[in-house]
């Protein structure tokens, strides 16, 4: 298991170097006062006196005579204050003061990585007071908006300051133990990345070392610990102070998001009260805001555009009139929309998984989810998703059920639902579900994923087993199948199968085993 784990830290530092490709390609933080282009770059005082590097770009017709809507941009975890400047820039063309600052703990900010704590959700309402005060914004239109780790703050903010009218939340969190401990399972790649690109541009806390060091020792004598840690800094704690507080909500992520997976995301978005939309599509976590970063129109970063353009400038532009729930197939081109997250995936195909099925752990039997970004950016440009020789797959390590093939194309949209029967051979393990399309010749696509792992079982002792995987929006061409596969080892988690340990997949008769696959009606 250490051996593993060091192999994850060394992989993830590689990843590390493209954040800090991105970072000096765009730059470092240029001396307060200092003014290039028509950005003014400035020292803006935060929580408890913490000094945050920061900058401003105002219409170029400001002349002193009139306010504008302000809009607030936290940077991403890792990257410079100079981050959303194309943006930025675009913003204060349609009418915007716009002011980006660096939070604390990176770069040239003071103050320690809080990971979207209280002292964060602060700094950003003293950024908002350090804009009404130094520039023409107007304190009745104000937004905040942010990619990742600036998309989490900008929710929790909205949360805590109700001057805030508009949210823009690109590849953002609303559950972070869901996004990162989802099925009680640590995501290590994510994780080792954010940590990584942590200490390599920032000052991590004390406190979140402690987590950290936590989270990678799989010490269960602190999971509750960590699990309220994670509460404090989601969104989701948060919801009805956000509903009371009835700002209008845009979120934005990606399917393959390997970070911030797209579940807990449409659930927060279930539970929001005022106006809102969510945009879900191809890609992995901001792949799909990054060209916007560099200046390249993209899909994202327009629609934020006419979100706040409609909320915080009430130009009519009619985003408030589209379906509020656009989706965008990682198979095909184009948008569907929805009236809400409920109506995706408005029928369900339930495949049963008969019979009894023994494995054995601890052995990576082929199937897995891919490499943290790099799988999901294949299947976003080409269309390449992991794969699978499933007739292969060795039955010793994989269990495999497949369906009939299908004489319609099967258009898979939302959240696919395991549910079965387990029974180990040890109180703790893991498992690791697959669902693949799988073509003529045996090959399977990945369609979803997700991981499960339990702890204090008794040995011998069945027990049911309810797994969501990850929402998708997939097309199953006519006359392929759909397949489930279980194992135990994936290198984007930690696993916690003792040596030798053993689990049987059973379907009593009156609690049959079955996944249930969502699909958009024909």
């Amino acid at each position: 298991m250490g051996q593993r784990r060091h192999a994850l830290r060394t992989t993830a530092v590689g990843a590390v170097s493209a954040v800090l490709i991105t970072g000096g390609t765009l730059g470092l933080a240029p001396t307060a006062g200092a003014a290039a282009g028509g950005v003014r770059f400035v020292d803006i005082t935060g929580d408890g006196g913490t000094v945050l590097k920061g900058n401003v770009v105002t219409p170029s017709d400001a002349d002193g005579t009139r306010t504008y809507p302000l809009i607030v941009l936290p940077t991403s975890w890792g990257l410079p204050q100079v981050e959303y400047l194309a943006q930025a820039r675009r913003l204060a063309d349609s009418g915007y003061v716009v002011v980006a600052y660096n939070v604390r703990g990176f770069w040239q900010s003071g103050g320690e990585i809080e990971v979207a704590g209280p002292p964060d959700v602060a700094d950003t309402s003293k950024v908002i007071d350090w804009a009404l005060t130094n520039t023409p914004a107007d304190a009745r239109r104000i937004g905040v908006a942010g990619v990742s780790y600036g998309a989490g703050i900008s929710l929790l903010a909205a949360e805590h300051d109700k001057r805030i009218k508009a949210v823009a939340a690109l590849s953002g969190w609303a559950d972070l133990i869901d996004s990162i401990y989802s099925g009680r399972t640590e995501h290590a790649q994510a994780t080792a990345l954010l940590g990584g690109v942590g200490t390599l541009t920032g000052r991590p806390s004390a406190e979140l070392r402690g987590i950290l060091g936590s989270f990678f020792s799989s010490d269960l004598s602190k999971e509750q610990e960590m699990i309220d840690w994670g509460r404090r800094r989601s969104p989701e704690t948060y919801v009805d102070q956000l509903d009371k507080n009835g700002p209008a909500v845009f979120m934005a992520n990606a399917w393959g998001d390997t970070i911030f997976p797209p579940n807990q995301y449409a659930r927060f978005y279930e539970e929001l009260t005022g106006p809102k939309r969510l945009e879900l599509r191809p890609g992995d976590h901001a792949t799909a805001e990054l060209p916007g970063l560099f200046g390249v129109p993209n899909d994202v970063w327009t629609d934020t555009g006419r979100w706040f353009d409609h909320y915080l400038r009430g130009e009519d532009n009619g985003i408030d009139r589209e379906q509020p729930v656009q989706l965008k197939s990682r198979s095909a081109g184009g948008y569907e929309g929805y009236p809400d997250w409920k109506s995706v995936g408005a029928t369900a195909r339930k495949i049963e998984l008969a019979g009894t099925t023994t494995i054995h752990t601890n052995v990576d039997s082929g199937a897995d989810g891919g490499i943290i970004f790099l799988s999901s950016v294949l299947d976003q440009l080409a269309r390449v998703p992991p794969t699978a020789l499933v007739p292969l797959l060795p039955r010793r390590w994989a269990a495999v059920w497949q369906s009939p093939r299908s004489e319609s194309a099967q258009r898979v949209r939302g959240t696919a639902r395991l549910h079965t029967t387990l029974t180990p051979t040890a109180e703790s393990g893991t498992l690791i579900a697959y669902l693949y399309d799988v073509g003529p010749l045996g090959l399977g696509k990945l369609v979803s994923s997700a991981p499960y792992t339990f702890h204090g079982r008794t040995p011998g002792e069945p027990f049911g087993v309810d797994l969501d995987l990850y929402s998708t929006a997939y097309d199953v061409p006519a006359g392929h199948r759909l397949a489930l596969v279980v194992d135990t080892v994936d290198p984007l988690y930690i696993e916690h199968n003792p040596p030798g340990a053993q689990l049987t997949f059973s379907s009593p008769a009156n609690d049959p085993s079955y996944v249930s696959v969502p699909l958009r009606e024909q």
